[in-house]
């Protein structure tokens, strides 16, 4: 029995939303009662659908984005339109956003090599921007805040694909409403494929033993529409009671390989995941964020936080059901943050059914990719970031600051701390990093590969090594921040440039959208040249 009837909308969590208003009007001198609430809150802040989910749902797998050749580009057709998704609610549609379609968008595909277009039209009511979250290329085709797209508009970035195969996704990244937009339904995979990775005989055809998983965390009020009000104490926002993937809900999927490939990626506002099997097999972890690890790592947990990517191979037997299943993450903070940011959550996130005869699988070869070729001793500099409240070292983000400059050409060392009792994860834009050591510890063997986003655990540093290559602008910066959406939205973002030796910093774009943090409203106009700009070189 699935924990909401199928035919019916989940019942509304109300431990979770709006009793904060009830505990402030309880009389000071009732403390038996405050207790009484207080208890009723953390018992119930737990939710725990395993072994109680009705996989009723054939699990969607997004289309493949066609894509047409053009002058030597392949190009590619992405808009931004509303409309309405069966999540399951019984005869109730939910309003949403997506690309090309209801809700999420296409898988775009492209090779190591290939110089690539996409065109991004805006049929929404407002504006908003798309993200490459995980791409090295330009930053005037980085789709960060600085690059709106205006309702009716077209934005067409363009680069050459030069990175390793990798899971990478898109998202808006709108200063402010980044949340919202993803929420709504705006996230896509996009799969890079290079040559080598094409001769090691992984699980490869899409769909079929190579399957995407966009995991995100929805609500739904009584008319069956999305809710995304915080629940009572979280420190991370938005928590959902109810698990979609790739938009299906109670999803299963039907397998015919003796190995499957599971594209993992957290798509959720806040939420982080601890994978695993149902009955704790073992499985091969071969990927992460920036691609394939150095050779597959036996494990048989997973922890990702949001906008991480992790691929996986699965050995299923013929006739059986397998259930991909998240348990209860470690978010390494106190009893009561670890309680109201989901660390005691346990959720069934898809059932795997094998046909009664599976197709034989190759065996996963030792090697998969050369390891990562940074060594800190190359580090021109050593960069700190302190992760606090809503800012970064101290600052919120300013659109017309810029925070950090770097040199082209060049590796540096970052330190990201996170002092307080609240789950951060840090994202950067443009660059893929390696993980040099957690509190001076070597980090786990899921950490040995390349990354572009990581999870920072309450008191601790995670020491990141990072080469700037290629690309520079003195005036379009990239991003770095908290992937944390409402965290993000409220400030906990900066700005870096990457320049030429000898190269000043410009001014960033106008910035006509500000970020809930700072009350809403318009920036100030750009400043002069020069003016008002801080940098750290």
């Amino acid at each position: 029995m699935s924990i909401h009837p199928v035919s019916s909308p989940p019942a509304p969590r109300w431990r979770r939303r709006g009793f904060l208003a009830v505990l402030l009007a309880i009389p000071a001198g009732a403390a038996g009662v405050t207790s009484g609430v207080l208890g009723l809150l953390w018992a119930n802040a737990v939710i725990d659908t395993a072994g109680r989910t009705d996989f009723v749902r054939p699990l969607a797998i997004p289309p493949l984005a066609t894509s047409r050749v053009e002058n030597g580009r392949r190009v590619f057709d992405l808009r931004a339109i509303e409309g309405t998704r069966d999540f399951g609610l019984g005869d109730r549609q939910t309003a949403t956003w997506g690309f090309n379609g209801s809700y999420l968008g296409p898988t775009l595909r492209a090779k190591r090599g290939e110089q690539i277009q996409i065109n991004v039209s805006n049929e929404l009511g407002e504006k908003t921007t798309v993200h490459w979250h995980g791409h090295h290329l330009p930053a005037a085709m980085d789709g960060n805040p600085h690059q709106l797209v205006e309702p009716g508009e077209t934005w067409s970035p363009a680069w050459q694909i030069d990175q390793p195969a990798a899971t990478t996704w898109y998202h808006p990244h709108l200063h402010g409403s980044t949340a919202a937009h993803v929420y709504r339904g705006l996230a896509g995979m996009f799969i890079l494929d290079d040559a080598d990775s094409a001769t090691l005989g992984l699980p490869f055809t899409y769909g079929v033993d190579d399957i995407p998983l966009i995991v995100q965390d929805k609500s739904f009020d009584t008319d069956g529409q999305l809710h995304d009000g915080d629940p009572t104490f979280s420190p991370v926002g938005f928590l959902g009671d109810t698990i979609v993937t790739n938009g299906t809900t109670n999803a299963y999927h039907d397998v015919t390989t003796e190995l499957v490939r599971l594209r993992i990626l957290n798509g959720s506002n806040a939420r982080l995941y601890d994978f695993g099997m149902h009955d704790d097999r073992g499985f091969s972890l071969i990927g992460t964020d920036g691609g394939l690890l150095p050779a597959p790592y036996r494990t048989n947990r997973v922890r990702l936080s949001p906008g991480e990517r992790a691929e996986i191979v699965v050995r299923l037997r013929a006739g059986e059901d397998a259930v991909l299943r998240s348990y209860p993450p470690d978010l390494g903070t106190d009893f009561w943050n670890e309680r109201f940011a989901g660390g005691d959550d346990t959720f069934d996130i898809l059932q795997l059914r094998a046909a009664d005869s599976l197709a034989s699988s190759p065996a996963l070869p030792e090697r998969l990719a050369d390891p990562p070729d940074l060594d800190a001793a190359d580090a021109k500099k050593t960069r700190t970031f302190r992760l606090g409240g809503s800012n970064i070292n101290g600052k919120k983000m300013d659109m017309s600051r810029i925070d950090e400059a770097v040199e082209v050409d060049t590796a540096e060392i970052w330190e990201v701390t996170n002092p307080g009792n609240t789950p951060h994860n840090f994202h950067v834009h443009d660059v893929q990093f390696t993980v040099l050591d957690i509190d001076g510890r070597r980090p786990a063997p899921e950490l040995s590969g390349w990354k572009d986003t990581i999870y920072v655990e309450p008191g601790t540093t995670a020491r990141l090594i990072l080469r700037f290559s290629d690309y520079t602008d003195p005036d379009i910066p990239y991003m770095f921040h908290c992937h944390v959406l409402r965290h993000e939205d409220r400030g906990m973002m900066g700005q870096f440039l990457v320049l030429r030796k000898g190269q000043g910093p410009g001014r960033p774009p106008a910035a006509e959208h500000d970020h809930q943090g700072s009350g809403g409203g318009l920036l100030p106009d750009r400043p002069p040249a020069g003016a008002g700009i801080r940098v750290r070189r």
